[in-house]
């Protein structure tokens, strides 16, 4: 956890907060925001030639961005999110066919498989990942599955699935793979084509260091001819047809490359080491500071991932279960204690590390948090 010199300095965030929630929204560099503004303001110099050299120019961005990924075929999208979709609506469907998902699932990705399946016919079935992820995921699959779509880190419990194996196992069965990788660009080392999933979309703009909103869609060489764009427009083929939509704005793709610049030039070892010891170290005091209040679920000994600069406090029961309260849980930390943090509607209280970040940061939050708890427990008991 030794701190990298400079690292507060290179963010333009609001000093009166800590944030301790890097993973929901990211946060850009001043050198990449600077370099992003440079090409807004090219672009309204002289449109008609910014938008004629766009899509050679987008070529070259994603070229550097998937090489990052190793990525032998890639398309830009705006999010995890429409990558998602894009994925589900480039894979027919029949009335009884099956997609198969987990209990981690993020919220909008739900929503875009229930609204897939009702309009194809095809049943949802959802597994319970449970302390083996690869049985609970080949546990059910069945002849009538069509679709696996899982996380590569998932967004509530910070948890890292086994997705090259999963995407192994799962072809020989012939089951069409799609990641949800959000979290995985710039978090931790990705080798998407030895990940052989069929579909994989990662953001860039949470641990990449890219500008909202930037992601980098992956498509195995056989669905490559076969994705369907959420909008028909003038690209053509992959991934020009996902890419390419009009006048919109595109300054966030191209100046994705810089963020990797700046990971590359701070050391993507020493970032991603730094990075995840610090959480660990977040989740160690805030949850020993519960548990001695008796407002903590978790075991004794707390639990995370390899390489990953998130991890979650389990709330006692009661605390932060509605959407409702956690958000209300989440504005009155800030308001008191100055501290941004995430409360998923199950009370997992979820803590980020980025480069900014340092252990004074998360002794704050344990600190304060017993206080707060205690006072949120006794207006529910009232009500």
């Amino acid at each position: 956890m030794t701190p990298i010199p400079g690292a507060r300095e290179m963010f333009s965030l609001d000093p009166e907060v800590i944030q301790l929630n890097h993973g929901s929204y990211g946060a850009v560099p001043v050198e990449v925001q600077e370099r992003q503004a440079e090409l807004r303001a090219e672009m309204e110099r002289m449109p008609d030639r910014f938008f004629a050299r766009l899509p050679a120019r987008l070529a070259v961005a994603r070229e550097r961005v998937a090489a990052f990924l190793n990525s032998s075929g890639a398309a830009f999208v705006a999010n995890a999110t429409e990558g998602v979709a894009v994925a589900l609506e480039s894979v027919p469907l029949a009335a009884g066919d099956e997609i198969l998902h987990t209990d981690h699932g993020y919220a909008a990705v739900e929503r875009a498989l229930r609204r897939r399946a009702g309009e194809s016919g095809a049943r949802l079935v959802r597994v319970a990942l449970g302390d083996d992820p690869v049985a609970a995921v080949l546990g059910g699959v069945t002849a009538r599955t069509r679709i696996a779509v899982l996380d590569h880190v998932s967004s509530a419990g910070a948890r890292l699935l086994p997705v090259a194996r999963l995407a192994g196992e799962l072809a020989a069965r012939d089951v069409v793979t799609v990641v949800d990788g959000a979290h995985a660009p710039g978090m931790l080392p990705v080798d998407l084509d030895a990940v052989n999933a069929d579909f994989w979309v990662g953001n860039l703009h949470k641990w990449a260091f890219a500008p909202r909103p930037a992601a980098l869609l992956h498509v195995a060489p056989r669905w490559r001819g076969r994705v369907r764009p959420l909008v028909v427009s003038y690209g053509e083929g992959f991934p020009d047809a996902v890419e390419f939509q009009g006048t919109r704005d595109y300054t966030a793709l191209l100046a994705a490359p810089y963020g990797l610049d700046v990971l590359e030039r701070l050391g993507l070892d020493r970032v991603r080491a730094h990075n995840a010891a610090l959480a660990a170290y977040g989740q160690r005091v805030v949850a020993e500071a519960l548990r001695e209040a008796g407002l903590c679920a978790d075991a004794p000994q707390t639990t995370g991932y390899p390489g990953v600069p998130m991890r979650v406090v389990r709330l006692a029961s009661g605390l932060g279960s509605t959407k409702a309260e956690a958000d209300a849980l989440c504005a009155e930390i800030l308001d008191r204690l100055g501290c941004q943090i995430k409360i998923e509607p199950v009370g997992l209280l979820r803590l980020s590390a980025q480069i900014y970040n340092t252990p004074g940061d998360y002794d704050r939050l344990a600190a304060g948090l017993p206080d707060i708890l205690r006072s949120r427990r006794g207006l529910l008991r009232a009500i």
